[in-house]
């Protein structure tokens, strides 16, 4: 189910998540107790609220008693969990969803929470500055313009959204879908918490990622980037190797909070039912692309 997006303070994040678990399950035609597996993701800091997420699965009507987890991340690290329960073979079936609320607060200061605490927190730099310092890094390094640097400076977009998935393993899936979308391979990276630790012209654990998932070995339909600038989606058109690929079409976004990696693998399940053969789907959490989870979707063989 692709995500439900608008600047929205009024709703709560049960109204967010139901709306969207209701519509996957009925895509997919499947009831609700006969989900083996549901995993969320969603970050309480973001709300402003402790366990935020108990809340909000009162939209999946979790009586009788579910199995069920949390990852306070992006919902694409959600759906790795809910996939590795499909590999031990103990479920056929799993729901995923993810919801954010940005609209609450000042989205630049609660994402600068993640920096260093004892050296960039006590600056007073916020996600946005730190953005700015990569997207200048990379001008400087003579692979970007003064454009990425003043859109960094302009901020991010602000959004309210949810996204919900339904997984099934073999042969399940092809009882509930016409054309299912494989998860052909996933690998999610990290790489150093420090700022300065690193490169910021490149993104070494995108493209770890990118290449255990297999996203590299040839040349996909579609990819979908979680960016939330210009400079971000320059470097990781890099690391996946896209930009030695005139043939595949690159979609960039970055809003909502929390829901794009998972809204991201959506769009490209949703490209692979409509006749794609091949799609990559990429989520990112952290400052400055820290960490990075690449998907690699195909249709069944």
């Amino acid at each position: 189910m692709l995500p439900k997006v608008a600047r929205d303070t009024e709703r709560e994040e049960v109204e967010l998540v139901q709306p969207v678990v209701t519509a996957a399950l009925a895509q997919a035609g499947l009831d609700r107790r006969e989900v083996g597996f549901v995993c969320s993701g969603s970050c309480d800091y973001l709300l402003g609220r402790p366990f935020s997420f108990v809340a909000a699965l009162d939209g999946v009507a979790p009586w009788p008693p579910i199995k069920e987890s949390h990852v306070e991340m992006d919902g694409a690290w959600a759906l790795y969990e809910a996939w590795v329960h499909l590999q031990i073979g103990e479920i056929d079936t799993a729901l995923v969803y993810a919801y954010g609320k940005s609209s609450l607060g000042d989205l630049p200061r609660v994402l600068g929470q993640q920096l260093d605490p004892y050296y960039l927190a006590p600056l007073g730099v916020d996600a946005d500055a730190i953005a700015q310092l990569q997207a200048r890094a990379l001008v400087e390094a003579g692979r970007g313009d003064a454009q990425m640097i003043a859109a960094a400076r302009k901020g991010r977009a602000i959004s309210d959204g949810a996204a919900a998935i339904v997984l099934a393993a073999a042969p399940r899936a092809q009882q509930l879908c016409r054309r299912p979308a494989w998860i052909k391979g996933i690998d999610h990276r990290t790489d150093a918490h420090a700022i300065g630790a690193r490169d910021l012209t490149t993104s070494a654990s995108a493209r770890i990622a990118a290449e255990h998932a297999g996203a590299t070995t040839k040349p996909a339909d579609v990819a979908f980037l979680t960016a939330a600038f210009p400079h971000e989606e320059a470097i990781l058109r890099d690391a996946l190797g896209l930009g030695l690929r005139d043939t595949t079409e690159v979609h960039a976004a970055a809003d909502p909070v929390i829901v794009a990696g998972l809204a991201n693998l959506a769009s490209a399940a949703k490209r692979i039912h409509d006749g794609a053969t091949r799609a990559i789907a990429h989520a990112t959490s952290g400052p400055c692309l820290q960490q990075n989870l690449v998907a690699v979707l195909e249709a069944a063989p």
